[in-house]
Parts: C-alpha cells; sequence; structure tokens
C-alpha cells in the first residue's frame, strides 16, 4: 500500500520546520539514501533523505510551506505495482495555512471549509483536538485570538459553517472554567498556566494601538519563533543572579602579539575570544562542579568542557558548542571556532554541533559594549557576557597606572550554581585571561 513520508525531526527539539524545496516531483523514482528535499528547521537547513525505494505518487506539502509539524504527511511514495489511483484519501494532511493578513481579514470559511481541512492538498492548518479526541474546527485568526486570549477552543462553540469557529466566536469570549473532568489537573497546572500566560496585550490589540502609524510588519520565522520562546521560558523559569568582575589583558595582548608573529606563516591568528574560550575551559575543569547543568529533578555534571559561543546572524543567533575546549590548543580552538562561525551563518550547522554544553560566552566587546548581562541559555548553569577592553586608570602598589581592563558578568542559574561556587568560577577565569602564558601548559 501507498507509504507515507513524513515530516523529519531533524534536531530532538524540533517541532515544525519549513519545506523549504522539493528535489523531486511527482513520478520521480527514489532510492533509500536519495536526497528527497531540503527542510529548514529553527536553526539550520538540512537534505533530507528517502529511507524507501518507490515513486513519488503526490506531493501533499508545497515547497515554501512553513509551520510544517513533525510527523504531518509531506508526500506518498508508492511501491512497485502501485499506481495514484490507490493513494485514495491517503491523510487529509495538508500544508498549515499562512497567518497572514489576507487570511485574518478572510476569517469567515466559505461552506466547503471543512471538507477542504479532509482533503489531502488543502490549505488548511491542522486542526486541534477537544479532550475527547474530536477534531477542532478554527479559521487560523480564530486560533490566534484564542492563543493571546488563553482560551480553550475545546470550550467554543463554533458559529460558522459546519460549526467551525471564526473570529466573533472568541473575540468577545472570556476564559472560562475548566471542564469538571480536568478541575483537578486545572488546579495543580495553575502556577505553570500562569506563568505561560500571554504577557501584555494582544497581537490584536497592539495592531490597534499603531493603526495610524506608519509601519513595517515583519513575520516571525521559525529561529525567531524559537529564541523568543527560550529566551521568555529562560526568564520565567531560571532563577539568575549576576556575578562582575573585571580582568586586565594587558599581559594577554602582548602575549597574543607574540603567539600571532609565530604562527603567522601558518595562517593563525588568535582573537581575544580564542583565550576567553580556553580560559573558560580551564576553570570549569578547576571548578568541577559549575561544569553542569540543569536537567529538571536533577543536576547533571559534566566531565568535559564542552563550551557553547554565541554567534550572531542575520534574523537571529547559533550558540555552536566546542566540545573538549580544555584539550585543545588555542590555534584549534581558533581554527574550529572560525568554522563552526562561518556555517553558523550560512545555516549550515548540523544539530550536535549547537546543542548541549554546560556553559556560554556571549561576546559584544567588538561592538563597543562595555558591559551587559546575558540570559541562560537552557539547560546551560551559566553565561559569560564580555564586553570591550578599556584603557582605564587602576591602582598599583599605590601608583596610578593605565591598563587595558575588560568587564565581564556572569549569569548564573542558582538552582546549579550557588553564589560561592559561582565566584570561584570568575576567579579562575580571570586568573587565567591574566596569566595566559599558563593556559599553553
Amino acid at each position: 500500500m501507498p507509504i507515507e513520508i513524513l515530516m523529519p525531526a531533524l534536531s530532538p527539539t524540533m517541532e515544525e520546520g519549513t519545506l523549504a524545496k522539493w528535489l523531486v516531483k511527482e513520478g520521480d523514482t527514489v532510492s533509500s539514501g536519495d536526497i528527497m528535499a531540503e527542510i529548514e528547521t529553527d536553526k539550520a537547513t538540512m537534505e533530507f533523505e528517502a529511507v524507501d525505494e518507490g515513486t513519488i505518487g503526490k506531493i501533499l506539502i508545497e515547497e515554501g510551506s512553513a509551520g510544517v509539524k513533525v510527523n504531518t504527511p509531506i508526500a506518498v511514495l508508492l511501491e512497485d505495482g502501485e499506481s495514484a489511483d490507490d493513494i485514495g484519501d491517503t491523510s487529509s494532511k495538508a500544508a498549515p495555512a499562512k497567518d497572514d493578513d489576507a487570511e485574518a481579514k478572510d476569517e469567515t470559511p466559505k461552506d466547503d471549509a471543512p471538507k477542504e481541512a479532509d482533503s489531502g492538498g488543502s490549505k488548511a492548518a491542522p486542526a486541534p483536538s477537544s479532550d475527547k479526541g474530536d477534531r477542532i474546527f478554527a479559521s487560523p485568526l480564530a486560533r490566534r485570538i484564542a492563543k493571546d486570549k488563553g482560551l480553550d477552543l475545546g470550550s467554543i462553540k463554533g458559529s460558522g459553517p459546519h460549526g467551525r469557529i471564526v473570529k466573533a466566536d472568541v473575540q468577545d469570549a472570556k476564559p472560562g472554567a475548566a471542564p469538571a473532568k480536568a478541575a483537578d489537573a486545572a488546579k495543580a497546572d495553575a502556577p505553570k498556566a500562569a506563568a505561560a500566560a500571554p504577557a501584555g496585550p494582544s497581537a490584536e490589540t497592539i495592531l490597534k494601538m499603531y493603526a495610524d502609524r506608519e509601519t513595517e510588519e515583519v513575520a516571525l520565522d521559525g529561529m525567531r519563533r524559537t529564541i523568543a520562546a527560550r529566551l521568555t521560558d529562560a526568564k520565567q523559569t531560571i532563577p539568575h543572579f549576576y556575578l562582575r568582575r573585571s580582568a586586565k589583558l594587558d599581559a594577554l595582548m602582548k602575549f597574543r602579539g607574540t603567539l600571532n608573529k609565530q604562527l603567522e606563516a601558518r595562517g593563525v591568528k588568535l582573537s581575544v575570544n580564542d583565550f576567553i574560550i580556553k580560559a573558560c575551559a580551564l576553570a570549569l575543569q578547576e571548578v568541577p562542579d559549575a561544569n553542569a547543568v540543569w536537567a529538571g529533578d536533577r543536576i547533571l555534571k559534566l566531565k568535559p568542557s564542552d563550551v557553547a559561543v554565541a554567534v550572531a546572524i542575520e534574523g537571529g543567533l547559533f550558540t555552536p558548542v566546542l566540545k573538549d575546549a580544555q584539550q585543545k590548543t588555542l590555534s584549534t580552538l581558533s581554527a574550529e571556532m572560525k568554522d563552526l562561525a562561518g556555517r553558523a551563518k550560512n545555516k549550515k550547522l548540523a544539530p550536535h554541533e549547537y546543542q548541549g554544553g554546560s556553559f556560554a560566552i556571549s561576546n559584544l566587546g567588538m561592538f563597543g559594549i562595555e558591559n551587559f548581562d546575558a540570559v541562560i541559555n537552557p539547560p546551560h548553569g551559566a553565561i559569560l557576557a564580555v564586553g570591550s577592553g578599556i584603557q582605564t586608570p587602576v591602582v598599583e602598589d599605590g601608583e596610578v597606572v593605565i591598563r587595558n581592563v575588560m568587564s565581564m558578568t556572569l549569569s548564573v542559574d542558582h538552582r546549579v550554581i550557588d553564589g560561592a561556587l559561582g565566584a570561584q568560577l570568575l576567579k579562575a577565569i580571570v586568573e587565567h585571561l591574566e596569566n595566559p602564558m599558563g593556559m599553553l601548559a
């Protein structure tokens, strides 16, 4: 029988993606290992290979479709002896509807809207389900308003064709009591629901607020949605505290200049950031209790120093991970960082290259930022925010001298690392930066 090709989960955290490009068309024969499509996750564009062999009988999701949920059928594969007539009603699944102004203006569906939602090749978004497992038909705008207002679509009766929920049904609705059978669960989840409630005015309210001003609406892509969700979760759930110290870079700058002259013939040029990465990696080994992540109901301590480094790209950022950084030379770390940063900007990193790690570095010194506080990237235990080196008057042995001073802020997850432990870690980082020759030992 025909085989449904499903939207793959290309990383452990992927929930949806964009079907960027089909590399096959209906009628093409494919074998196991053939590249069939390019799929964009929130972090990368990856190739999707065929697992089975056969003929592409039908493409269910058009290329360019965004927000395609994992495990949604995207195509149908025919085996030997099968034809398009055998497909029948294979998966009534369709490409997610684009949540744009055109749909917002036309929130009332046509009479055959529910039928379209049940036919392969339609454009309707997968309908949500009620507690009983029944499908709930609602327009994209109605779903968005319900989400902004925290409404349960399962408790709303639709007034549209065939009972479909439309804008008018949710616009004036207010969150009601939870169904009786779920009352106990609702009470238990009350704190979680309160934390997840949308902060500030709804999207609709904001649009009305600026209706008389000239604006440009920028749609959220997968990366920006993921960044927003993760940072919101981080600030709502992680008890941050902050430790601040400065490091004198004069010895490091002089040592870096000497090394770069020696490495020039090999085409290697070390950056200050390379030294910071190495200093953090060594410090995590010296303060092993701080080399840890929050794992929900336990703390997970890492043996190696896997250090993530924030890389700014158009529309967001990546945090590629330099694994076993404590074992690598400065020149190796420099080459690896350049490679990861280059591929990050082209969204060519594999998931294993930007997932994991216990500690992160965010360096904005090259933009002239003197100091800032970074948000922890869960499940990391800490992140180091690095500012620029500035010529600063410093008192040494009773005399005022000018030194190149760099400000740093360590954001710490108090569930994982206590104050004294975080202070030890930051002290070790500063000591390595101020005594750079020791990092070659």
